[in-house]
């Protein structure tokens, strides 16, 4: 889907720029991270990129209250019908249901940012703008762009524009995808790419589709073209214990990258599951889809981690590292 603005340029719907991230790529990069996604992964940290459509977030631990503030109600074309406070006049949540237009002037207004705006229109130049503001770092380390989500592959056509012009500056170029999306529109993203950063999170298909709400035939299908297209390719398992971190699992995985696959591929991370955007889920007004899971204490996790990568290393010969800060040999 391709965003227009007002004066009719094209535009990414970004929720977020991460500046100096060492975790999606190698060296300091910049991550983009664009709206939609195809799959409903229980664990995902990201709920505000699941919509291909801004989002109204709500923390009323920051909100002053009505009494001392109230500017959202005082903006609001409905008088403030979106919005709902408690006994104390504190912020409560936000339903952008029936009577919200998405103006979100009550989000520019709010002091104390207790109203946040996921979710931005973003135009080409703007986002070389924010790019080109550390092509130093990414000289000196070997960095570049990184375009994430939600699925960015969601957004191809604005998301091949923006890393062609990657390319033109000269800047290093990685996609992070889940690739559960037509090959059109990976090949054609793929065209400016320089990394592929994806994920295996099940093999058996039922599970796959179970935890992460769609099967993984075509996931599997676009790694394999992805192979065959040359393109470097980095593959990650976010092992989840009790989901997809069995070691049956895994070797399903590793028995994939090494028959299917022949072994190429860059890097293998197993990367440990961390409680991560429980706040932005409250925010939303989402429930939390892992609900009271509890997992393993961190050592265990580790030592597990561990486990796993020696074997897919000493068994299957598979660069399997635990985590994703070891360095790419690109």
């Amino acid at each position: 889907m391709l965003h227009r603005n007002s004066e009719g340029a094209p535009c990414a719907l970004v929720s977020n720029i991460q500046k100096y991230t060492i975790h999606d790529g190698p060296g300091i990069r910049t991550a983009i991270f664009f709206t939609g996604c195809t799959m409903r992964c229980l664990w995902c940290s990201n709920p505000e990129t699941i919509d291909l459509k801004p989002r109204l977030g709500a923390y009323p631990s920051k909100c002053l209250s009505l009494d001392k503030c109230g500017h959202c109600v005082k903006v609001c074309p409905e008088k403030g019908a979106p919005l709902e406070f408690d006994e104390n006049g504190v912020l409560k949540a936000v339903r952008m249901t029936g009577r919200c237009d998405g103006c979100f002037k009550c989000a520019d207004i709010c002091p104390p940012r207790a109203l946040k705006q996921w979710g931005t229109l973003m135009t080409i130049p703007e986002l070389m703008k924010a790019v080109l503001e550390d092509r130093s770092f990414y000289q000196r380390t070997g960095g570049g762009v990184t375009l994430n989500g939600g699925e960015v592959l969601v957004q191809w056509e604005i998301a091949a524009m923006l890393l062609e012009e990657c390319n033109k500056a000269g800047v290093n170029t990685c996609v992070e995808t889940a690739l559960n999306v037509p090959a059109a529109q990976m090949e054609a993203v793929y065209r400016f790419t320089d990394l592929v950063i994806t994920d295996i999170k099940h093999m058996d298909t039922a599970k796959h589709k179970e935890f992460c709400g769609a099967g993984n035939e075509l996931i599997l299908n676009n790694i394999k073209r992805t192979v065959g297209l040359g393109k470097k390719l980095v593959i990650r398992t976010p092992v989840v214990p009790g989901y997809n971190g069995n070691e049956e699992n895994i070797r399903a995985i590793g028995a994939f990258i090494r028959n299917v696959l022949g072994n190429q591929i860059i890097q293998y991370q197993l990367l440990p599951y961390r409680q991560l955007g429980i706040e932005k889920y409250e925010s939303l007004g989402i429930p939390y889809p892992m609900g009271d899971y509890q997992p393993p204490e961190r050592s265990e996790r580790e030592a597990e981690l561990l486990r796993l990568c020696g074997i897919l290393v000493s068994e299957y010969g598979i660069p399997a590292v635990p985590g994703s800060s070891q360095k790419l040999e690109l």
